[in-house]
């Protein structure tokens, strides 16, 4: 495991680079790795897909696959894609402050 400092926060990832702890997540914390996930703006689209992630977690446990988040989320798969290029549930899941969610490779 490694640890960063983030807006003034120290944080654990896990091998995968996702937060170990997502109690410390915020919003710039967000922004930072959403920059370093080629995200340099997140939108009020991105942070309903975030807060549906989120919401999740808090309830079940584990991040929401994409299956869910297309179904759930109020987000059509295509504009997921077009949010979080390159595996939109992975990519908002560490954007969130998440673990990886299960089911993803």
């Amino acid at each position: 495991m490694k640890q960063r400092e983030i807006s003034g926060i120290n944080i654990e990832f896990d091998q995968d680079n996702y937060m170990t702890d997502s109690n410390l997540w915020n919003e710039e914390i967000a922004k930072v790795i959403a920059e370093e996930e080629g995200i340099y703006e997140l939108t009020d689209r991105h942070f309903i897909v975030i807060s549906f992630m989120r919401k999740e977690f808090d309830e079940k446990g584990s991040a929401p696959s994409i299956r869910k988040l297309t179904k759930e989320s109020g987000v059509p798969i295509k504009e997921l894609y077009q949010l979080f290029p390159s595996g939109p549930a992975k990519k908002a899941a560490r954007i969130a402050g998440l673990k990886k969610p299960q089911g993803c490779i």
